[in-house]
């Protein structure tokens, strides 16, 4: 097939799109070119930060399913004696009905110069603590997945509204014009899936890129990237062809930022043919790189979100599995050393590969999922969703390391001291990563809206 010229009169418009769609439509989700580019397409104007930033890219580590807090971070001696009773304090709704305190088998120590207490089975992560931030007070509104998911991830339970990274996109734009900014690495398909990293009634170019690296080749986890059919110049003649029918086309119709979005992904997804599957690809890395991180779909993750990050990749999400493996609702400690066991030496290699590499300095890393799950037991051998109080940490980015913040009660419950809503938590990310939570605004609908909504505090306790 020769070559498509400037003839635009003699081409059928949507056969035009149909064929340039083979080998670049999978990727029509694969969003930015640079911010000078982003503005003239769509009006957007990426200003930069508001002011300086601590942080350039983020790495969130989420644990679908929500992790226990009382077997990791925030150890609650109180339920040792008061085991199988549920005194006030530790009586609140959640999802479910539940039984007595029910005390963590699992022994802490004392790690690092600060001497923050971290689970025995964390061993490899503890030697990081000192570079760690210890959220205790984390608390959300709803204990249901879906709510809690999209609250964590798109602000609000409200399932109409951008995820945080296409905010992180639309206030800062992206360092890579070849790679999508906002990638989202998940074996398989969590609770609520895509509408977790929907750009909304932002433009959709802000969205997250969709990886499932249950494979970790490159060609299946970046299927129909590369064109078969036609070469490079070819499919660059094509692209610029179309650039000329969509310029005639927003003249005669104006701006149409859907329009806009499809052109600028397929651009993406043109560069990305001769980028991405380098940068996708584990096998470049030693062998000593590979042990570091150890086997599995959480192990592969991690070492793919440190690929992503140095090559400019602004937001990579990292969850741990299919479905909601943290949701333990019965066998609970059985479970637990198993799903430990995965997380703790990839992040720990993560981790130590990051600050080698300079990149933790700037590099944000936030650790945690939708909720926790109570002190008291369900069914005797499981745990319920706990909303009311749980644990996260970040490390990197502008925080301070080797410290915790906030308190839950004796029983670990409830956020008590220095409480830290969700909306906090997005206000301090955004923060740090030069971007005012209040200022960063769409209008959409007659409003303003935000990431925070209308709450939200920066806690500039924990910012070093």
């Amino acid at each position: 097939m020769k070559p498509l010229q400037s003839h635009a009169s003699a081409i059928d418009r949507r056969r035009l799109l149909s064929q340039l769609g083979g080998g670049l439509g999978m990727l029509a989700a694969a969003n930015v070119l640079s911010s000078s580019q982003a503005s003239a397409a769509t009006g957007v104007a990426f200003d930069g930060p508001h002011f300086p930033a601590k942080a350039k890219r983020v790495i969130h580590l989420f644990m679908n399913g929500g992790p226990y807090q009382g077997d990791l971070f925030d150890p609650k001696p109180a339920l040792e004696k008061f085991a199988g009773t549920k005194p006030e304090g530790a009586d609140l709704v959640t999802e479910r009905p539940t039984g007595g305190l029910l005390p963590s088998p699992f022994k802490f120590h004392r790690r690092g110069e600060s001497g923050l207490p971290v689970s025995e089975l964390l061993p490899k992560l503890g030697r990081h603590i000192d570079d760690i931030c210890v959220l205790n007070s984390m608390h959300a509104d709803n204990p249901n997945h879906g709510p809690a998911l999209l609250q964590m991830n798109n602000g609000t339970i409200i399932p109409t509204r951008p995820s945080m990274g296409a905010w992180f996109l639309y206030g800062l734009g992206s360092e890579n014009q070849n790679l999508p900014g906002y990638i989202v690495l998940c074996p398989g398909r969590p609770v609520r899936f895509s509408i977790l990293w929907n750009s909304a009634f932002l433009p959709s170019k802000f969205q997250g890129t969709y990886i499932n690296h249950s494979t970790v080749q490159p060609e299946e986890m970046l299927p129909h990237l590369k064109n078969s059919r036609w070469d490079h110049a070819t499919q660059r003649d094509q692209l610029d062809l179309l650039a000329e029918l969509n310029t005639a086309h927003l003249a005669e119709r104006g701006a149409d930022s859907t329009l806009n979005a499809r052109v600028e992904a397929m651009e993406t997804a043109f560069r990305m043919q001769f980028e991405a599957h380098e940068a996708f690809d584990l096998n470049r890395e030693t062998q000593a790189a590979r042990d570091a991180y150890g086997e599995g779909h959480f192990a592969n993750g991690c070492l793919l979100a440190r690929r992503m990050v140095e090559r400019g990749v602004r937001f990579v999400q990292v969850y741990y599995g299919n479905g909601q493996p943290w949701d333990t609702h019965s066998g609970h400690n059985d479970k637990v050393p198993k799903l430990c066991k995965n997380i703790d030496q990839p992040i720990a290699a993560l981790l130590t590969d990051l600050k080698q590499r300079g990149l933790l300095e700037d590099t944000l890393v936030v650790w945690g999922g939708e909720f926790g799950r109570t002190p008291v037991s369900e069914n005797g051998n499981g745990r319920d969703h706990n909303h009311h109080g749980f644990t996260m940490w970040m490390a990197g980015g502008g925080v301070k390391g080797g410290m915790s913040y906030g308190e839950t009660d004796e029983f670990g419950f409830k956020a008590m001291v220095d409480k830290m809503h969700v909306h906090d938590l997005h206000a301090t990310i955004l923060h740090l990563l030069g971007l005012d939570h209040e200022r960063l605004t769409y209008r959409h609908a007659g409003r303003d809206f935000r990431l925070t909504d209308v709450y939200g505090r920066v806690v500039k306790e924990i910012i070093a």
